[in-house]
């Protein structure tokens, strides 16, 4: 009897390291699943600065409702978070890929 008990204690030992491992190891990097809103190419300050003037002709704030053909993630780009981009907000933005240029179909509408 003492034979068995010694016998599955030295099992349990054996492989109590394999079930009880480390694990794997943490990733590195960003955890958070990225934000809704894909990225786009960067665009240079000429570009920027276009796609700004279509944006807010005024040289005003950028509401969230006519950020809409413009901007691919609101809240990545108004960073201060009082809901509404500033040219400063929408050109750091444009280095980040977060601004896009509209489509034709939009900017002919937008002319009316």
């Amino acid at each position: 009897m003492k034979s068995v008990g010694l016998v599955v204690t030295m099992i349990l030992r054996g492989t109590s390291g394999t079930f009880a491992g480390a694990g794997a190891p943490v990733p590195e990097g960003y955890q958070n699943p990225p934000p809704s809103g894909r990225p786009s190419a960067a665009f240079d300050d000429a570009k920027c600065e276009s796609v700004w003037k279509m944006a807010s002709p005024n040289g005003g704030t950028l509401a969230q409702d006519k950020a809409v053909p413009f901007v691919v993630n609101f809240q990545m780009v108004d960073t201060d978070k009082d809901g509404k981009i500033s040219a400063d907000e929408f050109k750091t933005g444009c280095g980040k890929g977060w601004i896009q240029e509209p489509d034709a179909a939009t900017v002919k509408d937008m002319q009316k």
